[in-house]
């Protein structure tokens, strides 16, 4: 579904124009066409091709989705593909944007985006002066505005972390623990999917050999690519303290079961006392101590009494019960 197509010329908004005249206008001087599509139909893409002339490798990733983040060059031109990461209801919600990048066109596609990128269209004309730089400066605004995007999922991950490193201490929830950590775990690891191939690719808009209408824009790639290391640090910190409340919890785990091992062991001990007492005068043997004694039974019943009272005492004392 086509979203907007506009022209601009030395930064200035010119028109929305028609896909028809997209040929027109690109041939122009210090004149690029914007184009933004959403979940793009084959025919659509195909009449895109046909207007910037795009590769056909560069559409086919588009219209396969779920691809890696990456950007690649096709002879004077880039096509970069980036994910968003976006939170819905504790649920993360993965989507795609592909972008075909030339000297004077720039054509996003997005797909399963919850929010579109309206704004970055609206704060781009807001700074012709900027916008003047061409297609480069709004494939940094866009790919700026997915990085942005990333940092409250971060915050919601590390939030959620500590809310359970609080219970990680409360007897009984040792179970809803390890299942919440392993599936932070597993949030933290479709962030990183985005995040580090991102953060790998991008070292080729800045620094070194860089294609040429990014070349007055290379501090602004840095800028990004600044962006993703530290949330990729973030990351690496999350998932080091995912591993250590993991440890933790089943250290809880283990101490638990060894309180538990102590009681049986204590009650047993307790119990093994009349076991054996019972044991001894239970034997059928005709000539024994105290057998007809009037004293024998009670005397036997307090001994064994004396001896658990004493044996619950010293455990408790220990602190086994």
């Amino acid at each position: 579904m086509l979203i907007n197509c506009v022209a601009y010329q030395e930064g200035k908004k010119l028109s929305d124009i028609s896909v028809e005249a997209i040929s027109d206008y690109i041939q122009q001087a210090d004149c690029f066409v914007w184009v933004a599509l959403k979940d793009a139909q084959p025919d659509e893409l195909a009449i895109m091709q046909h207007e910037f002339g795009l590769h056909e490798l560069a559409v086919e990733d588009a219209l396969r989705g779920h691809q890696r983040p990456k950007i690649e060059e096709y002879g004077d031109s880039l096509f970069v593909v980036v994910q968003t990461v976006e939170m819905d209801n504790d649920e993360m919600s993965v989507g795609q944007v592909a972008m075909f990048v030339g000297e004077n066109y720039v054509l996003s596609v997005r797909n399963n985006v919850m929010r579109g990128f309206l704004g970055v269209r609206a704060r781009a004309e807001r700074e012709p002066h900027l916008l003047a730089k061409g297609s480069s400066f709004v494939l940094y605004a866009l790919m700026d505005a997915v990085v942005d995007r990333y940092f409250p999922v971060v915050d919601a991950l590390e939030s959620e972390l500590e809310t359970i490193e609080d219970r990680i201490f409360i007897r009984g929830s040792q179970r809803a623990n390890i299942e919440r950590l392993y599936e932070l775990k597993r949030k933290v690891l479709v962030l990183r999917h985005a995040v580090t191939p991102l953060l790998d690719a991008i070292g080729k808009l800045h620094g070194g050999r860089v294609p040429s209408f990014c070349r007055d824009t290379q501090e602004y790639f840095r800028d990004v690519h600044d962006h993703l290391q530290r949330i990729n640090g973030s990351l690496d910190t999350i998932r080091d303290t995912i591993g250590t409340a993991i440890q933790v919890n089943l250290s809880m785990v283990a101490i638990d079961d060894g309180e538990v091992n102590k009681r049986l062991a204590a009650w047993a001990a307790i119990f093994a006392v009349f076991t054996a007492f019972a044991g001894v005068w239970g034997m059928n043997f005709e000539f024994m101590p105290e057998l007809k004694w009037k004293y024998g039974y009670a005397v036997a019943i307090s001994a064994m009494i004396g001896v658990c009272v004493y044996l619950y005492y010293r455990f408790r004392k220990s602190g086994w019960l």
